[in-house]
């Protein structure tokens, strides 16, 4: 039996049914990829950008805005981004300060700017001491439920103490979330990259993204799987909030934005997503070793703390964006290898134009993958031997936070509310029915 040049390249003698198989695979993978890329490059220029002239207005009605800012030894961050804010040109916003237990002199500087205000924007800002974490909470969402309770605004917006803010992104933000009929807003914030480092990770884990949720169908109430919820700019209107019970439900969900975006989703609210380049600034971390381990308490939480799903989404990178590029070493599978690089090369370039992540960086993509897949082995190893997650120095237990961060639970909730609605729907149409008769 002869055997293609390419098998005796990679040293492998197998039977034309394996043959058959490996090339089917390998057009498969391609087929997903070519799908995935042709809705991506109809659906992304069709979702907003909030730069452009027809949002540099005034939002309808003029509503009161909170933006609330919570912190833990931020001290090296949070002026900048209490400075940006005080620059807003919109005069119906607040800023709250939530101090959470810092140790750093973050609350020394936000009582500086406090006493700052009072004198020159008086009400423009407040400030928010906590000293003591109740057992339950996480300490940001514990923040975040605080800063909800001593507000009064039409719309939230939830932030971090290291996000910059242009003059105008609050206003022009209102303006689309009342012309949408937003309840929850997400302004996809632009990444700074700093290092060649950053510039893989980040460029990778943005088109790594567009896999978990189809930005252009998280308008669509149907989608229920396509969420987002990004913390440095989550803008909810308040009676939505309430609704959905606030932030008790998620009070130990690490990733407490992605879960308001789940929640918010599930229970029928209108989620809309907007671009706004250069408006919205955030440096996540310094260097792709930073990211990576800065990712350590988010990734795990991803995936509900379950080895499984951690050990698929490992599979999944190794065979959609690593394997294809060992199709290159035979014949038969090069053409779909190559349509694999041409969609990745085209998704990096589309959402380079909305996040200006240079579309050059989607040449080192597999590093980015291979980072991916040890940040996300790193991750699940790190909490396991922990038993938990050790988050600016507080230790929340693993069995605590299982029962809260499960990515599927708040559909399960929202499908028991619903059924249990159209039960008490039929009874008391059978009710009815059965007084006429």
């Amino acid at each position: 039996m002869s055997f293609p040049l390419g098998m005796h390249v990679i040293g492998f003698r197998v039977s034309a049914f394996w043959r058959g198989v490996i090339q089917l695979g390998a057009w498969c993978v391609a087929l997903a990829w070519v799908l995935r890329t042709y809705d991506a490059l109809r659906g992304i220029p069709g979702l907003p950008n909030l730069t452009l002239p027809k949002w540099d207005t005034m939002p309808e009605g003029l509503p009161t805005l909170t933006v609330v800012v919570p912190g833990r030894d931020e001290a090296a961050n949070i002026g900048a981004t209490l400075d940006a804010l005080l620059q807003t040109d919109y005069e119906g916003m607040k800023i709250l300060v939530i101090d959470d237990r810092s140790n750093d002199g973050t609350a020394e500087i936000v009582d500086s700017y406090y006493a700052a205000c009072a004198r020159q924007w008086e009400g423009r800002l407040d400030a928010i001491h906590i000293s003591d974490l109740p057992e339950g909470w996480l300490g940001k969402t514990f923040a975040l439920m605080v800063a909800t309770e001593n507000s009064d605004s039409e719309y939230l917006l939830f932030t971090d103490a290291d996000v910059l803010f242009s003059p105008s992104i609050l206003r022009r933000a209102l303006v689309y979330a009342k012309a949408s009929a937003a309840d929850h807003l997400v302004v996809l914030p632009t990444m700074q990259v700093r290092s060649r480092g950053e510039g893989i990770v980040l460029g990778f884990f943005q088109v790594l993204g567009l896999w978990a949720s189809r930005l252009w169908k998280v308008e669509d109430a149907k989608a229920t799987r396509d969420v987002v919820g990004v913390g440095a700019f989550n803008l909810v209107r308040r009676e939505a909030l309430n609704e959905i019970g606030g932030w008790l439900p998620q009070r130990l969900a690490v990733l407490e934005d992605i879960t308001l975006g789940r929640r918010m989703k599930a229970a029928g609210m209108r989620q809309r997503i907007a671009f706004a380049p250069g408006l919205v600034l955030v440096h996540w971390a310094k260097g792709a070793r930073g990211l990576l381990v800065g990712m350590t308490k988010n990734l795990f939480s991803a995936f509900g703390f379950n080895p499984l799903l951690v050990l698929m989404a490992c599979l999944w990178i190794g065979v959609f964006c690593l394997l294809p590029l060992a199709g290159f070493a035979w014949l038969p599978t090069v053409l779909p290898a190559l349509a694999i690089l041409c969609c990745v090369a085209a998704l990096y370039r589309v959402m380079g134009e909305v996040s200006q992540i240079d579309a050059r960086y989607g040449w080192l993509y597999p590093l980015g993958a291979v980072g991916m897949m040890l940040a996300m082995l790193r991750s699940m190893v790190v909490v396991l031997v922990q038993r938990g997650v050790v988050w600016r120095g507080t230790h929340y237990p693993l069995r605590d936070l299982r029962r809260h961060n499960s990515p599927f639970v708040w559909e399960r909730e929202a499908r028991k509310r619903r059924d249990a609605m159209a039960m008490a729907k039929r009874a008391v149409k059978k009710s009815g029915k059965g007084r006429m008769g």
